[in-house]
């Protein structure tokens, strides 16, 4: 990781697969904010001297998307800062990811438009948790990829960071999944992943570019629910 990707990287003790959404380009010719969002993997590796580095560095909030059963049972609220849970996923669905799975879709780009498309409500309750929360935020999954990776696409996208950008954020996160998962004795599914998609004649940015391109997000975030001063919260906290 070199230039402005390595400058978005967070270091803080424990953390994995996390950076600033701060610093990108957009299409009016600025750059986010930095400091509003984190995204990141698990927090589960997390020291107590890395919670005080992110304390540090101005964070005060802690957005878990993952499920109940995901959750550790020991898990405490970092000092100084709050944990807010908000499940994305809506497993309740099964029939969405049955059919996500039978595809081969999940733990690809390629199951973004599928699920904006059938759970808005779950995108609409991150997105308000988002926007209400006291910043500076940390949102997170497990691996800080498929999930995380919908959240970051749709805060880019409603900031107006130039698309490619925003891809090629999402392709940031294969060399870091391979520490975390070494970490975690977890196999690496990268290259599962990138066979896959090159099955169907595309790749991870390619995907992410072709979601971008079916998707108004300011549009589909008031039609799910997202109040109009919660679009603009999300908005300002990233471009002013």
């Amino acid at each position: 990781m070199t230039g402005a990707a390595a400058e978005r990287a967070v270091d803080w003790d424990g953390f994995h697969n996390a950076r600033d959404l701060g610093g990108l380009p957009t299409r009016d010719g600025r750059r986010t904010h930095t400091g509003a969002f984190y995204r990141s993997a698990t927090l589960v590796l997390v020291t107590d001297r890395g919670w005080q580095e992110a304390r540090d560095a101005g964070v005060r909030t802690v957005v878990d998307l993952r499920n109940d059963d995901e959750v550790e049972s020991e898990a405490v609220d970092p000092v100084g800062m709050t944990r807010v849970r908000v499940p994305l996923d809506g497993i309740e669905d099964v029939e969405l990811w049955r059919h996500l799975r039978e595809e081969g879709l999940d733990g690809t780009p390629m199951y973004y438009l599928p699920f904006l498309s059938r759970r808005p409500d779950r995108v609409a309750a991150v997105m308000t948790a988002l926007a209400r929360s006291e910043p500076g935020v940390v949102f997170h999954c497990s691996a800080g990829r498929d999930r995380t990776g919908l959240v970051t696409l749709l805060l880019l996208a409603l900031a107006g960071v130039e698309p490619e950008a925003v891809a090629t954020d999402y392709e940031l996160t294969v060399e870091p999944l391979k520490v975390l998962y070494a970490a975690a004795g977890r196999p690496d599914d990268s290259a599962e992943v990138a066979g896959f998609l090159a099955a169907r004649g595309t790749t991870a940015p390619a995907a992410v570019l072709a979601t971008l391109e079916q998707l108004d997000v300011e549009a589909y975030l008031r039609d799910a629910g997202v109040a109009d001063a919660d679009v603009a919260e999300l908005r300002a906290r990233l471009r002013g």
